[in-house]
């Protein structure tokens, strides 16, 4: 069954997912890597990219940046760009994805697909990725279970990403905000805003009526170090 991302929606929102609509420096901050690695990883440096498809000089669309969140997984695990780069590319033949990484099929399928790929190619070493010859399924689930639960997966898709974990209320969903991170709606670069102007956390509060926790972890993703009088209610 086609996915949400190989199909034109006609919503706006829908639109969206494709439109070149973050920075790499974003993308970078959203994954906690640098944006010498995102761009790398998109338009690579004589070598073949990882994550193909992004021109030079423009932006990531929402597709693109749920992906860059699970290469960085990847390689803070210490996983090749080129085992990456093969276990994508065989992903998207057999998921019939042109963004694979962003499916809910990838957390489901994705240990079988990756046995399978390892079995095919057997230079490819793509099966210790998930350790298969030590600890198989388990091994699977701990290598990528806090990034799959940082999503929500809407008809196949992962179309919110709580950001810091969900305890944190700060996500990205492209229904909302034209996709910027928010809180209940509201960009935190707007609260961040209202800080920089020079308003306490309980002046933000009367206006926009978040909880003062909210608003705190709002201010802290967008960098702000509160230490200041201000947070004072």
């Amino acid at each position: 069954m086609a996915s949400m991302a190989t199909k034109s929606g006609t919503a706006p929102w829908q639109q969206r997912l494709h439109l070149p609509a973050y920075q790499v420096g974003e993308a970078a901050r959203y994954s906690g890597v640098s944006p010498r690695r995102v761009s790398y990883w998109h338009l690579g440096a004589g070598t073949v990219p990882t994550l193909p498809g992004r021109p030079r000089g423009q932006g990531l669309s929402y597709y693109q940046l749920v992906e860059v969140a699970f290469v960085a997984t990847f390689r803070n695990l210490g996983v090749s760009l080129k085992r990456i780069r093969q276990a994508r590319d065989y992903a998207a033949q057999m998921l019939k994805s042109e963004y694979p990484f962003a499916e809910y099929q990838w957390m489901t399928e994705g240990y079988h697909l990756l046995l399978k790929l390892s079995q095919l190619e057997s230079n490819a070493s793509v099966g210790r990725l998930v350790v298969a010859d030590m600890h198989g399924q388990v091994a699977w689930q701990d290598v990528v279970s806090d990034r799959f639960h940082q999503f929500d997966y809407v008809d196949g898709t992962a179309l919110v990403w709580h950001l810091r974990g969900r305890d944190n209320p700060v996500t990205i969903d492209p229904r909302v905000s034209f996709g910027a991170p928010s809180v209940k709606g509201i960009p935190t670069w707007v609260l961040k805003g209202r800080w920089d102007a020079g308003e306490s956390i309980a002046d933000i509060q009367d206006d926009f009526g978040l909880a003062m926790d909210e608003i705190r972890h709002s201010l802290q993703f967008e960098g702000v170090v509160l230490d200041d009088i201000r947070q004072a209610v």
